[in-house]
């Protein structure tokens, strides 16, 4: 039953997700939001829409675990594993605004998250601020819709205005929140069974299995972009969702749950850095001629191969975690960084080179 429980959930999350994202899109294009706006807020929140089911499910039943490792390991999952596949199914192009604003956001709010952990927990006062955060990153993204009011305005106008077409689509709206309510109620629970049978901490299931699965709405929009050109939308619908996950989905579980969410050592002095340390990756990545290559989409996609082994050896308590520890700080970590800070140095000269 658990495992039914975990598969129907996983389902009815995905297919929740879709109707949601579907429903609420050809809402705001009837409102005359602009596609870009569309993309950073509807598509993107609608993606991690998952993510603040599972979370809010997992914080109202006392299991920080489960709702801290879904969004670390979801943000984890999203920047390594989708960025990096779909640059290898074709070179990313990154707009100029993710590189400026939208992507140093996602840095700032990581290293935030950092720090308003070290006490051992996500009070609800953290949670508070967060969700404050939320509504400023939306009210700076709506005045940057207002500029462009006119040329969206004029979108909206050639859509039909009938009435059957609205009720249509608040319907998805509402059938998709049903949805992810109940798929994020039954998948919690397989979780917890999973990890009770496996003798492996909710933690751990959190930033691996339920990470990826709740993610998987952003792999199949990531690479569907990909596929059809758009390339800049594969981009800003990762970004967008690591933005949300921390303001929204941690913001409102923070906020709900009773006692606020409680954070392991573990994932103070290890996943939460992994994190900002694979976001920060990301503007070197993203700022060498705004396009992320093919050979930096197996990068990344290496480096999500190392950290899911790493949790398992760890898990284990395997023999090999300190030799395969050792390779990573001290070979492939080192070796990394300089790579990437050979090629922004190459970037910077090139680009002054253009200026003068």
């Amino acid at each position: 039953m658990s495992y039914i429980a975990f598969l129907a959930g996983l389902c009815f999350l995905l297919v929740g997700a879709e109707m949601l994202v579907r429903g609420a899109s050809r809402l705001a294009a009837r409102l005359g939001v602009s596609p870009l706006v569309i993309g950073l807020t509807v598509v993107a929140f609608g993606t991690s829409s998952p993510e603040l089911a599972v979370s809010i499910k997992a914080a109202f039943a006392d299991q920080a675990g489960i709702a801290m490792g879904n969004v670390v390991g979801s943000n984890i999952f999203n920047i390594l594993f989708i960025l990096g596949l779909s640059a290898m199914v074709t070179p990313l192009l990154v707009a100029q605004q993710l590189i400026r604003f939208d992507i140093p956001l996602m840095v700032a709010l990581s290293a935030a998250l950092l720090l308003l952990v070290l006490d051992g927990q996500l009070s609800r006062l953290d949670g508070f601020l967060l969700a404050a955060g939320l509504v400023a990153y939306l009210a700076f993204l709506l005045y940057q819709n207002a500029r462009s009011r006119a040329q969206a305005a004029a979108g909206s106008d050639s859509l039909p205005s009938d009435s059957n077409a609205w009720g249509i689509n608040l319907l998805l709206v509402a059938a998709g929140l049903v949805l992810l309510v109940l798929g994020s109620r039954w998948l919690v629970e397989g979780a917890v069974a999973f990890a009770s049978f496996l003798g492996v901490s909710e933690q751990v299931i959190g930033l691996t299995i339920i990470a990826a699965g709740t993610s998987l709405p952003e792999v199949v929009t990531s690479l569907i972009a990909a596929l059809r050109g758009e390339r800049d939308i594969a981009v800003g619908n990762v970004v967008g969702s690591n933005v949300f996950n921390i303001l929204g989905v941690l913001g409102l579980s923070s906020l709900l749950a009773p006692s606020g969410l409680m954070v392991t050592p573990a994932m103070i002095s290890f996943d939460i850095p992994v994190m900002l340390a694979v976001a920060v990756a990301c503007l070197p990545i993203c700022f060498t001629g705004g396009i992320i290559n093919r050979w930096e989409g197996a990068l990344l996609l290496g480096y999500y191969v190392a950290y899911t082994l790493y949790l398992i050896l760890a898990t284990a308590q395997h023999d090999a975690l300190a030799g395969f520890t050792g390779v990573m700080m001290y070979f492939v970590l080192p070796l990394t960084a300089l790579t990437l800070a050979v090629l922004s140095l190459q970037e910077q000269k090139r680009r002054s080179g253009r200026a003068r």
